[in-house]
């Protein structure tokens, strides 16, 4: 691979990782975590929590499965802002 090439992707990555560690991004992702997750949380796992059967791995999971609207909605946000859409809506 060419330095030119490795010099375009390393900025292109610390581009992204800086967009993604953005206040409003940050914020906007984890309001969607929470309230997509515990939708999730409640449709997968409310059974073994309403009857209190809540093992070690079961918490895990339930963990887990806040991360996975989180990542959904940052990378949304990343390839909004890398497009453009986003700064203009902002600037509205």
């Amino acid at each position: 691979m060419s330095e030119r090439k490795q010099s375009s992707e390393s900025v292109g990555v610390s581009a992204t990782l800086s967009i993604c560690f953005r206040g409003d991004v940050v914020r906007r992702s984890a309001r969607i975590a929470i309230v997509v997750g515990s939708l999730l949380v409640l449709i997968n796992h409310g059974d073994a929590i309403l009857s209190g059967l809540l093992s070690l791995t079961r918490i895990a999971q339930i963990l887990l499965t806040y991360c996975v609207p989180y990542g959904v909605a940052t990378y949304a946000s990343v390839q909004a802002l890398r497009s453009g859409v986003g700064d203009r809506q902002h600037q509205r």
